[in-house]
């Protein structure tokens, strides 16, 4: 079991996460419970969904959290191009955010990646 917080794609996943919140502190008072609420719960799921990989006992196991966290990349991601769409945040904001969760996104797949290769490994060792 390793700490989540010495990953480097759980501290920008946290990073995200803080910026999300900020972000969305001055969205309209009527969002509270819509897309405020949508946008912060999507983007704690990744860190969160890291952080519950780390305290897994089987490379499978981390696989199928880092993979839900990469959901939520993606759910987060659309609710960037709402608040944009919606003109809540800028364009620049958007995008910045977006290339935040892309660099989030490419090491959740290396990870993935990773896991699966060392599944493969074991399920051939076992043969």
């Amino acid at each position: 079991m390793q700490d989540f917080r010495k990953l480097k794609v759980w501290e920008k996943s946290h990073q995200f996460t803080l910026d999300v919140y900020k972000i969305t502190k001055d969205f309209p008072k009527d969002e509270l419970y819509g897309l405020v609420s949508q946008m912060r719960r999507a983007a704690s799921s990744i860190a969160l969904n890291i952080a519950e990989a780390t305290g897994r006992m089987s490379d499978a196991e981390n696989m199928r959290f880092f993979v839900i966290a990469l959901g939520s990349v993606q759910e987060s991601s659309y609710c960037l191009i709402l608040a944009k769409d919606l003109e809540y945040i800028s364009v620049e904001e958007c995008n910045m955010l977006n290339d935040d969760l892309e660099h989030v996104k490419a090491m959740l797949l290396k990870m993935v990646n990773i896991l699966k290769e060392r599944i493969s490994s074991e399920k051939e060792k076992t043969k």
